[in-house]
C-alpha cells in the first residue's frame, strides 16, 4: 500500500515562507516525478511544480523565481520552499508521486497567507 506524508503547511504572512514536505512510503515502481499541485477554494486544481527522474524541474509561472522543488530519491521525499508567499498561493496543496502505472496523490495540506 502506497502512502504520501506531507507536512509543513500552515498560516503565514505575506512574504513570509513555508516548506513542505512529502514522503512517499510503500510499493512505488518505476517513479517518473514527484511533485506538488495546489487548489484554491472554488478553482481547479493547477500544477506548482514537479521534479522528473531526470532531474529536471517544472514551475507554474505563478511560482518560478519564489518556489523551489527538491527531492531526496532515497528517502522517497520531495520538498517545496515556499518564499515571498502571497495571499494568492492561499491553497491546499497536494503531494503527487507519477509512476509508471498511476498517480499517486497526498491527503493534502492547507498552506494560508494572510495579507
Amino acid at each position: 500500500q502506497v502512502q504520501l506524508v506531507e507536512s509543513g503547511g500552515g498560516l503565514v504572512q505575506a512574504g513570509g515562507s513555508l516548506r513542505l514536505s512529502c514522503v512517499a512510503s510503500g510499493s512505488i515502481f518505476s517513479i517518473n516525478a514527484m511533485g506538488w499541485y495546489r487548489q484554491a477554494p472554488g478553482k481547479q486544481r493547477e500544477l506548482v511544480a514537479l521534479f522528473t527522474s531526470g532531474g529536471t524541474t517544472n514551475y507554474a509561472d505563478s511560482v518560478k523565481g519564489r518556489f523551489t522543488i527538491s527531492r531526496d530519491g532515497a528517502k522517497n521525499t520531495v520538498y517545496l520552499q515556499m518564499d515571498s508567499l502571497k495571499s494568492e498561493d492561499t491553497a491546499v496543496y497536494y503531494c503527487i508521486v507519477k509512476s509508471v502505472s498511476r498517480n499517486y496523490w497526498g491527503q493534502g495540506t492547507q498552506v494560508t497567507v494572510s495579507s
